[in-house]
């Protein structure tokens, strides 16, 4: 074959693969396109190969038919005039029934969408204080949400979810919200440490009056002990010696509690110095008081009873 046969062969060649590529299309999974012909709507070429007349029809639009998202940052104004920053996710789709409403209705769907999304957000927030911005997060995205369902579905597009997934309020509020929120604290620490503080001194006050309440029982044994020895002692006494007297045993154990006492006071390593009558007649002296005391008590009861009869 000669030069001048091969260069027609070639040209034929390079308008058949141009006419394959113009003619043959490959649609990929979840995508629609759009066929027109002569600039009129003509129908939606479905997933897989599909064929088109080249030169006449033509591609005009991709549908994407995959949930999208479209995320909004939104500033607005509370009740309480705070303003705060709010970013709105929403996730839309195509319906599979209204394709050609999709494509041919709007213009720039997303640009459109989020103008609704500005509508319905500052007409929610502004119905609301800073702390219900929060706490009904839910119900500004079930808002939104149903808002546009009914405005999108005209479109063609089915709103699938809501979400406001960030509230950023003004950076002096956040500031006096964590101060708020720390003085709040504080108040609760403080409360519970003096709720601690009043069990600590309950406690040892019951402890100390329990300590008190034994040790009196302790101490009263104690003398319920020495009254009996007293006795025991003056009856062996009066067992032992016959012709012994009320008053010399009594001397004989006022000189014993002497002496016992004595030695107490120099076995305590605590004491400095003590005053203590130390002559034999302090002791005749002190024994004739608590007899002195117990005749006058004796009488006194003597004229009590007289009294009551």
């Amino acid at each position: 074959m000669d030069q001048a046969q091969l260069i027609p062969s070639v040209i034929g060649v390079v308008l058949g693969l141009i006419l394959i590529i113009k003619v043959v299309i490959i649609v990929p999974e979840k995508k629609i396109f759009v066929i027109q012909r002569l600039g009129r709507f003509q129908r939606m070429a479905q997933p897989g190969l599909g064929l088109i007349i080249p030169f006449i029809d033509s591609k005009a639009g991709i549908v994407n038919m995959r949930v999208q998202q479209l995320d909004v940052d939104v500033e607005t104004k509370t009740r309480d005039d705070v303003f705060v920053h709010l970013r709105v996710s929403v996730q839309f789709q195509v319906m599979e029934n209204r394709i050609w409403e999709a494509f041919y209705s709007l213009d720039n769907h997303r640009h459109q969408i989020a103008s609704y999304i500005f509508d319905d957000v500052r007409a929610e927030v502004p119905k609301m204080e800073l702390d219900d911005v929060f706490a009904k997060k839910e119900d500004i995205a079930m808002a939104v949400r149903q808002n546009l369902a009914d405005s999108m579905d005209d479109y063609g597009y089915s709103i699938v979810k809501a979400l406001i997934t960030d509230i950023d309020p003004d950076a002096n509020v956040k500031d006096s919200m964590n101060r708020i929120n720390a003085a709040k604290r504080d108040k609760e620490a403080t409360m519970e440490n003096a709720e601690a503080n009043k069990i600590r001194v309950v406690k040892a006050a019951e402890a100390d009056a329990e300590s008190k309440r034994l040790s009196g029982e302790g101490i009263a044994q104690q003398r319920l002990e020495i009254v009996r020895g007293f006795k025991e002692s003056v009856e062996d006494f009066q067992k032992t010696l016959k012709d012994i007297t009320h008053e010399e045993v009594m001397q004989f154990v006022l000189l014993t509690q002497y002496f016992d006492t004595i030695n107490n006071i120099g076995s305590n390593g605590k004491n400095t110095s003590i005053l203590i009558p130390h002559s034999p007649g302090a002791m005749q002296d002190f024994q004739d008081q608590i007899i002195k005391g117990t005749l006058i008590g004796k009488k006194l009861q003597e004229s009590s009873d007289d009294d009551d009869d």
